[in-house]
């Protein structure tokens, strides 16, 4: 069981990037997938939020309108579109995995530097 996140670096303010979490191990597909945020000295953040089907998304308000989560089931991974990225981005960006019977499964995460 593995989740595995790529695509973080340092970007300037108003770059983009796009994350990947690339899943294995587990049933892929029937897992809600989320992307969490951990700055230094803060509480982790829940990100965006996507359904097993992907049919329905949520993003945190200070993420809306710059960040899109999307999953290809076929290729069991999940992204984040990373647009309009600001100084206050600036995190190591968790993959999470949950069950609808409530297991939760984490990566190890990637970090994102925005800064000029």
């Amino acid at each position: 069981v593995q989740l595995v996140e790529s695509g973080g670096g340092l970007v300037q303010p108003g770059g983009s990037l796009r994350l990947s979490c690339a899943a294995s191990g587990f049933s892929f597909s029937s897992y809600e997938m989320s992307w969490y945020r951990q700055a230094p000295g803060k509480e982790r953040e829940l990100v965006a939020h996507i359904t097993s089907a992907g049919g329905s998304t949520n993003y945190a308000d200070s993420v809306k309108g710059r960040f899109t989560i999307s999953r290809d089931n076929a290729k069991r991974t999940v992204y984040l579109q990373m647009n309009g990225l600001k100084p206050e981005d600036t995190a190591v960006y968790l993959c999470s995995a949950k069950s609808r019977t409530g297991v939760s499964l984490w990566g190890q995460g990637t970090q994102v530097t925005v800064s000029s």
